[in-house]
């Protein structure tokens, strides 16, 4: 028999600083939470910081960027939040205190998929046209692509081969990356090495990873972990006529066979290990708050 311990589940005890980090993964729900912890902040008292739109999202910073990353979130007033796409950064290599750190993750296939059609999406690119108007308009033929035919011809947008590495928030295939970290040695698709570091990053400094598909358990650990920030979170978020879950939603994303999304799991085996890792990690966090005896049978 395993006992779960709540207060060794709970990473925030860890922290040096009232500042919730949220590095977010796309294509997970991320904006809806954004969305969520901007009307958090108003509720629970604390201030809301996001990062700039930027025409270029850099996800992994060298050094230097790293630690500037690290003082301007550190200079920020107690109680924040700070979002922004970037890779795991640890703040205690620079002699600062670490943050809350939170992120969100999502089956892998669906994320792809997501990403697929969200940059094909016309009001996707109006809105970054209206933002950066020198952007160039896509090729029709592009957009006119869809992913199933994408994966059974083999188009190279839809070949995900083992090892190989991608640099730029455009390459969706890497949930892991965002946990690993900054290293080069973070970037390799689906190896053993990034499942391991981003596992290890999750289990050791991360107080809450919530689930897309569960949100629900999500809400309820991290009101549990995180009170000061998430009291009400549930609340907010299924109360109101403004329905949070409507985000971002693309009603131009046909559906997907099984088929196909067979074909693509095969080559994503350790980005499903990890996402099923971090499923099992909340639901022991879950758990651990909520069952009476908090034991559970060793698997």
């Amino acid at each position: 028999m395993q006992t779960l311990n709540s207060h060794e589940l709970n990473n925030t005890r860890k922290a040096g600083m009232e500042i919730v980090f949220f590095n977010r993964v796309p294509k997970v729900g991320s904006q809806t939470f954004m969305e969520l912890l901007r009307r958090l902040s108003i509720r629970n008292d604390f201030e809301f910081h996001r990062d700039a739109v930027q025409r270029v999202e850099t996800i992994r910073l060298g050094e230097v960027q790293q630690q500037e990353l690290a003082e301007v979130i550190t200079d920020l007033p107690e109680p924040s939040v700070f979002i922004k796409h970037v890779c795991y950064t640890n703040f205690t290599k620079f002699s600062l205190p670490a943050p809350i750190y939170i992120n969100v993750v999502r089956d892998p296939i669906e994320r792809v998929i997501s990403w697929f059609y969200y940059v094909r999406a016309p009001w996707y690119f109006v809105e970054r046209k209206a933002a950066f108007p020198e952007l160039p308009l896509p090729d029709p033929a592009w957009l006119k692509k869809d992913f199933e035919t994408c994966v059974r011809t083999g188009d190279r947008e839809c070949t995900f081969t083992q090892g190989v590495t991608h640099e730029g928030i455009g390459d969706h295939r890497r949930q892991t990356l965002f946990f690993c970290g900054h290293d080069y040695e973070c970037t390799p698709f689906n190896t053993v090495g990034v499942l391991e570091r981003a596992k290890y990053a999750v289990e050791s400094q991360y107080s809450v990873v919530g689930v897309l598909e569960d949100l629900n358990t999500t809400f309820s650990v991290l009101e549990k972990y995180i009170p000061r920030f998430f009291k009400g979170a549930t609340e907010v978020y299924y109360g109101g006529s403004d329905k949070l879950n409507n985000i971002n939603r693309n009603n131009f994303k046909p559906p997907v066979s099984e088929e196909v999304k067979e074909i693509v799991r095969r080559n994503f085996t350790r980005e499903i290990e990890f996402y099923q890792f971090c499923r099992q990690r909340l639901h022991k966090q879950y758990l651990a708050v909520n069952l009476p005896h908090r034991v559970i049978n060793r698997t």
